[in-house]
């Protein structure tokens, strides 16, 4: 069992970073992947970063080169810092935990945070 917290979210203008952390329990942190999701309001929840328990990683189009997916295995948390943030990056950002066989969607996770809002002004 892992129980996951995220926290970092906030109001930025455009052009702004923030910098998400999640928080995981469990002794076991270190072997699961981790990934990032978003929930914008009326839309479906999506895929923005991965990153395996080995360390590989993979974004969505939209945010790479902009966001970039680690994790420090000693602190049991992994982060999600986003820069050059864009209106359309606003959204509730959703950490996960799991297997990762299907990183992409979020049907492939196994645990899941409360979530946290991140809003971009123009």
């Amino acid at each position: 069992q892992v129980q996951l917290g995220e926290s970092g979210g906030g109001l930025v203008q455009a052009g702004d970073s923030l910098r998400l952390s999640c928080a995981a329990s469990g002794r076991t942190f270190s072997y699961y992947s981790m990934g990032w999701f978003r929930q914008a309001p009326g839309k479906e929840r999506e895929f923005v970063a991965f990153i395996s328990w080995r360390g590989g990683t993979d974004y969505t189009d939209s945010v790479k080169g902009r966001f970039t997916i680690s994790r420090d295995n000693a602190k049991n948390t992994m982060y999600l810092q986003m820069n050059s943030l864009k209106p359309e990056d606003t959204a509730v950002y959703y950490c996960a935990a799991g297997q990762g066989s299907l990183w992409r969607t979020p049907e492939g996770w196994d645990y899941w945070g409360q979530g946290t809002q991140v809003t971009v002004s123009s």
